[in-house]
């Protein structure tokens, strides 16, 4: 796994602020009753592309929410460069994903609760 560089972080950091903004601000106009969290961005080497890892709360769809933002993304897009266009050279394309991280962690402790019950249940031999 290659590591990011100060530069690229610092540039996630900042479009991941500004992108947070952005939804508080206008989320409920591509998503009415929907929460959107930014939860990582991670942007390639040239700064050209940046990936932003999104979670949902109070919806059941995520995947359909994933589509919406896609279909803004080129409006998204347009209002983070007015935010961010003292900053850079070029405005990185976005392109969106679905963290499931909390997702898995459920998951996770889910498997580790059956463990632990099983383990307490004493052996009925």
């Amino acid at each position: 796994m290659i590591m990011e560089s100060k530069r690229q972080q610092k540039f996630a950091g900042v479009i991941q602020e500004d992108l947070a903004a952005i939804f508080q601000r206008e989320g409920m106009n591509y998503l009415p009753n929907t929460m959107v969290t930014i939860t990582k961005v991670r942007v390639t080497p040239d700064l050209a592309i940046a990936r932003v890892f999104l979670s949902f709360f109070n919806n059941t769809n995520t995947t359909l929410a994933l589509q919406t933002i896609k279909l803004h993304a080129s409006e998204i897009r347009y209002k983070l460069g007015g935010r961010i266009k003292d900053q850079v050279r070029i405005i990185p394309q976005l392109e969106f994903f679905i963290d499931d991280t909390s997702e898995y962690v459920d998951r996770m402790e889910k498997i580790f609760d059956k463990i632990h019950r099983e383990e307490k249940q004493p052996d009925t031999e």
